[in-house]
């Protein structure tokens, strides 16, 4: 199995907010584009990221004293930058997946966005992009004929 890249399994057309859209915006445009986080880009740089478990905390609970005009209020002037999470994690292009994968795991995040050499966002990672590799590999796999055992028949 060739050492897999992040370049060739991160998503190359990243939707991405700037720290000044509200938060009810940010929500609807991921349920529209079926995405679970944004990248916040403020001048071409990355500054932040903001999930859909951001947009949900934000909301408050249903055993809250306010009235729904109040929380309709409050919520329609919440900002992306209020709630992002500054500075997120993020990983090269050249990194290997078992990388990611890896800063992932050991700092619980979903998804990585991914920088070049210049700092400039290319692309995203995210959990799912990793399984789709490994169900592309596991089925390329099936097709052929494969012993993956031999090693143990010497």
């Amino acid at each position: 199995m060739r050492l897999e890249l992040v370049k060739d399994w991160m998503a190359r057309e990243v939707i991405t907010l700037s720290p000044e859209v509200g938060v009810l915006e940010a929500g609807n445009l991921m349920r529209q584009k079926n995405v679970r986080r944004l990248p916040v880009v403020q001048h071409g740089r990355l500054v932040g990221i903001i999930t859909y478990g951001d947009v949900r905390e934000a909301k408050p609970s249903t055993t809250s004293s306010l009235s729904a005009w109040e929380v309709n209020y409050l919520l329609a002037r919440l900002t992306v930058g209020e709630i992002m999470t500054a500075n997120p994690l993020t990983i090269s292009p050249e990194a290997t997946i078992g990388e990611a994968a890896h800063l992932m795991y050991t700092h619980k995040v979903s998804g990585l966005p991914v920088l070049n050499a210049n700092q400039e966002l290319v692309g995203i990672l995210t959990e799912s992009d990793i399984f789709r590799m490994v169900v592309h590999d596991w089925t390329k796999a099936q097709e052929g004929p494969t012993s993956p055992y031999a090693h143990y028949e010497s």
